[in-house]
């Protein structure tokens, strides 16, 4: 497929974008492509960021080398963020990120959405020195450059970014503190039982977790956080501070363009159907950003490398108008803390059964049923067991198969 001059342009250099430009090219499209990126870098993987590039083990982690987009002939405009959309015209406004004043109206024929999530910032924390948010590289190499001169911190919130950098804290060499409002980590993700092995994980390497509390506020010196007071009165002296506590979808673009938003109990962000059609005309939208109509007719908003990965080749298909051969998959995630491969396979959801059927102090393998049927699979150090259910999560099967 040959597009016109307008072409293909991508909203977000990220994953997501980039895998789309690449899967366009694979798939014999020639037209033009146009990748717009807020950050000033070239695509980059964000999961490293709070593991070997907070660990001083990366410095860059770029998706592709600087020749792939002169010789895959992508335009890769970075430092430069869409202000408005209009779809009607088929028009995006672009404005410089160190030139606001600047701006330029482009043309598309077909407009790939993939800007990504904000982190949430702590309230009242936002101009308190010491105190971080972790999403793209500059906030890594930022907080990399504090941790030297530390010796105390707090990590606010344990989900996976907040205990993914509580390790690499540690491992670093600082006093740590995990403090979250939920009674264990990951327990809005992989509930109570399983997040209690995750804070038994931590606990003995010396990261001392709270749960159950969440923050009142910050003390501060000349500006610069000292400690965490937190909602039982408890006060925890920091030198720096990270903040994991959520992020939201990047949308603000879209006030005004008459783009449909998926409602905020789904997850929000941009409604797309179950191939990233939104409800514009030739406008998609995938990776974080995107809620996609699942085949069972709900929606819901994932925010997982190997989701959007999925996603991008879809939309991909889609737009060159090849046929995707897309295998069935259950949904798939990771985590890595210290040593451990942490393995998430299937859907776990609040109120499911959990069955732990390994634990040996440390590595642990368990299982997750809903009305009797798997549902899902969660596995720390044990890599091989949790990828041999795959062929089962893809069918209705018997937890008591499983189980045996």
């Amino acid at each position: 497929m040959s597009g016109s001059p307008a072409g293909v342009v991508i909203v977000g250099a990220g994953l997501g974008g980039i895998r789309v430009a690449e899967s366009l090219r694979s798939n014999a499209y020639s037209g033009p492509i146009t990748m717009i990126g807020a950050e000033a870098h070239p695509p980059y993987d964000r999961p490293p960021l709070s593991k070997s590039v907070l660990q001083g083990k990366d410095d860059r982690v770029d998706l592709k080398p600087a020749e792939f987009f002169a010789e895959s002939s992508i335009e890769l405009r970075a430092g430069e963020r869409v202000s408005a959309v209009s779809p009607d015209e088929h028009t995006i406004t672009i404005e410089k990120i160190d030139d606001p004043a600047h701006s330029e109206t482009l043309r598309y024929d077909t407009l790939v959405l993939a800007t990504g999530l904000h982190p949430r910032p702590l309230p009242g924390a936002e101009a308190v020195a010491g105190v971080h948010v972790l999403r793209t590289i500059d906030d890594a190499l930022t907080l990399r450059g504090e941790i030297e001169g530390a010796t105390r911190a707090v990590v606010v919130g344990a989900g996976f970014i907040g205990c993914e950098v509580a390790a690499s804290l540690n491992q670093r060499g600082l006093e740590v503190t995990l403090v979250e409002p939920a009674p264990a980590p990951l327990a809005a993700a992989l509930g109570t039982e399983i997040g209690a092995l995750v804070a038994r994980l931590h606990t003995a390497r010396g990261v001392k977790v709270l749960t159950g509390v969440g923050v009142d506020g910050l003390v501060t010196d000349d500006a610069r956080v000292t400690a965490v007071r937190l909602a039982d009165g408890t006060v925890v002296d920091a030198d720096i501070v990270v903040v994991g506590i959520g992020s939201t979808p990047v949308v603000d673009y879209l006030d005004g363009s008459g783009i449909e938003m998926a409602p905020r109990e789904t997850g929000g962000g941009i409604a797309c159907d179950e191939h990233g059609a939104t409800s514009a005309p030739d406008v998609y939208a995938l990776g974080d950003v995107a809620n996609w109509r699942t085949e069972t007719g709900g929606t819901r908003r994932v925010e997982h490398w190997t989701h959007t990965v999925e996603q991008s080749t879809e939309v991909a298909h889609r737009i060159a108008q090849t046929d995707a051969m897309i295998p069935a998959a259950p949904p798939y995630f990771w985590s890595d803390q210290y040593e451990l491969k942490i393995q998430v396979l299937g859907r776990p959801e609040a109120g499911d059964d959990v069955h732990i059927v390994d634990d040996d102090g440390t590595k642990f393998l368990a299982y997750y049923s809903r009305d009797g049927f798997l549902t899902a699979v969660v596995g720390a150090g044990k890599v091989g067991p949790v990828m041999k259910t795959r062929p089962k999560l893809l069918t209705r099967t018997p937890i008591s198969e499983v189980l045996g």
